[in-house]
């Protein structure tokens, strides 16, 4: 079935079963009214807007939460702007998958517009039009039709959906990979139908700026949308019943990316606080606020990319957001400084040794494993890779090796039942990860994989990292310097924001979230901070390292 087929079939094409109404409903976790007045005055929709004229969208619609101050809304501005209510009748757009939802919203929707003085006849007439049962996901392609869409997507896993459902959705949605929540193609598919400059509204789960499974959606929103507005929610009674969803209230506009704020809250924050919230959004002049109950920063811009998005403090995020704009990243072809992971074997129990005698003494590399580096400096405890790499890249002749190979010979049974022999029979005693020979010699900056704080380690060479050690070379940082600014808690902050905590509040220290950090020009750094930068790295004093990351980074302080 192809997209353009699976777009025109009509709504009811595919039956909803009734493990899916099941899934739904269990998914359905309802908005407290004051939460939804303030997505709707966020996204503009609001009673001076003649808004008989604008077209809304409501994809999940539930027992009618939305719909109720939508139709409140709408009736205020039919009567300011002299308008009757049935030329209302295709300003709303709502869908459900359960049909006692949707008997519930046609409702409440009714009940607001009849106490509004409305007539019943034209009551009926809308409200049978407005709302609808269907799966909004599933829906005939009418991009770019809305100038809101509005609501709180169901929370139902992928794999809680029939398959033949699961894969239509799949085809409907291509940013909905993986293992992801179905909330993912109501973003895209709602931002789909945006008008320019139409703004999308969810209270919803964040999870998706984060994990892998929202890359597909993080790279559309970076490439054809603003993210205007991301308030924090995780710690708010924002429903009707208690969930640990991680909520946030999310504003996505159609159009160029722009100004944007992030906002974080704590458990007290309720319809005063987000009523602060927004009218110091509207000033567009301070760029923090900080209250009892939550506090926000307006970015100059969001973060790009499809890569994870951070998560910090909205003074972190504005910090972060400058020093990306202001300096390059740390993995820079310009410094040649390059970022990598040590050695892994797919056996260290054999390849690894603390016999000096086992095998010739040129088949034995020193190698530097987490445990050397608890100090701060490399205190090297004797451990060897038995090393079958030559120094041209090549697995050594074993013929030339007699010790080495009556040694591998010994271990070939278990060698050979590694996934990377098996596919390679012929190669059977290589390591997983092939040794550079020109790594060993060179200085190099030593980075545990998990850690509760930063915990650069100096190995001036001489030994090959071990693959629970993340490394940094690099031709033109005088390596004390780099360990310096790196030990700090402002080059921290770039890894706290973008790593995935662990138990206790570990750390992880890979690759990946090493190469986030920006660092400043390693010339443009002045003499004395130089030298405060590598007394502290030597010292191992972190408040020191921190001030003087400051000073090069031209900081004044480092926001909590």
């Amino acid at each position: 079935m192809t997209p353009e087929t699976l777009f025109n079939l009509p709504s009811n094409a595919l039956p909803v079963p009734a493990a899916l109404e099941q899934a739904v409903q269990h998914g359905e976790v309802f908005t407290r009214r004051w939460v939804v007045d303030a997505i709707l005055d966020m996204v503009g929709y609001t009673a001076d807007q003649d808004l008989a004229s604008r077209h809304l969208v409501e994809p999940a619609c539930g027992a009618g939460a939305f719909l109720s101050a939508i139709a409140e809304r709408l009736s205020a501005s039919c009567r300011a702007h002299g308008r009757g209510l049935l030329d209302a009748i295709e300003a709303i757009e709502a869908f459900d998958l359960v049909e006692a939802n949707v008997e519930s919203s046609r409702k409440a929707v009714a009940e607001v517009l009849r106490a509004q003085g409305w007539e019943a006849t034209e009551v009926g007439k809308v409200v049978t039009a407005w709302v609808t049962q269907g799966d909004f996901l599933l829906q005939a392609a009418r991009a770019e039709t809305a100038d809101f869409i509005v609501g709180n997507p169901p929370y139902v896993r992928l794999e809680d959906v029939p398959d033949k459902r699961m894969n239509a959705y799949r085809e409907a949605c291509p940013t909905m990979t993986g293992r992801a929540d179905i909330y993912v193609g109501f973003f895209e598919l709602g931002m789909h139908r945006l008008k320019p400059e139409g703004r999308l509204g969810f209270i919803c789960a964040d999870r998706w700026m984060r994990n892998q499974y929202g890359r597909g959606l993080r790279k559309l929103v970076s490439q054809r949308y603003s993210m205007d507005m991301v308030v924090a929610m995780h710690d708010v009674d924002a429903f009707e019943e208690r969930v640990a969803a991680y909520p946030a209230i999310t504003i996505i506009r159609n159009g160029p990316q722009g100004a944007a704020i992030a906002a974080d809250t704590k458990g007290s924050f309720g319809a005063r606080q987000i009523q602060e919230l927004t009218e110091w959004a509207a000033r567009n002049e301070e760029a923090l606020i900080t209250k009892p109950a939550f506090h926000a920063a307006r970015l100059p811009h969001w973060f790009p990319g499809e890569d994870s998005w951070p998560q910090a403090s909205p003074a972190r995020l504005a910090m972060l957001e400058d020093l990306s704009d202001r300096f390059p990243l740390l993995q820079d072809d310009a410094t040649g400084t390059r970022v990598g992971i040590g050695i892994a074997t797919g056996a260290d129990k054999i390849f690894l040794t603390d016999d000096k005698e086992l095998v010739e003494e040129d088949r034995l590399l020193p190698m530097a494993m987490v445990r050397d580096t608890t100090s701060g400096s490399l205190d090297w405890g004797g451990t060897y890779l038995v090393n079958p790499w030559s120094r041209s890249g090549h697995l050594a002749d074993l013929s030339s090796y007699p010790r080495l190979d009556a040694y591998f010979q010994q271990h070939r049974a278990a060698l050979s039942k590694r996934y990377i022999a098996v596919k390679q029979p012929g190669r059977w005693y290589k390591t997983i990860d092939k040794v550079d020979a020109r790594l060993t010699a060179r200085p190099k900056l030593l980075f545990p994989d998990m850690k509760l704080t930063i915990h650069p380690v100096l190995d001036e060479g001489g030994h090959y990292p071990h693959h629970n050690l993340y490394f940094i070379v690099s031709d033109a940082w005088d390596l004390r310097v780099l360990g310096g600014l790196l030990l700090s808690k402002v080059a921290e902050a770039f890894v706290e924001a973008y790593a995935v905590k662990m138990r206790g509040g570990t750390l992880r220290f890979q690759a990946q979230y090493l190469r986030k950090i920006r660092v400043p020009d390693p010339e443009g750094i002045p003499a004395g901070v130089r030298s405060a930068l590598t007394a502290a790295f030597e010292k191992r004093d972190v408040q020191a390292a921190t001030e003087a990351a400051l000073a090069a980074y031209e900081l004044n302080e480092l926001p909590e």
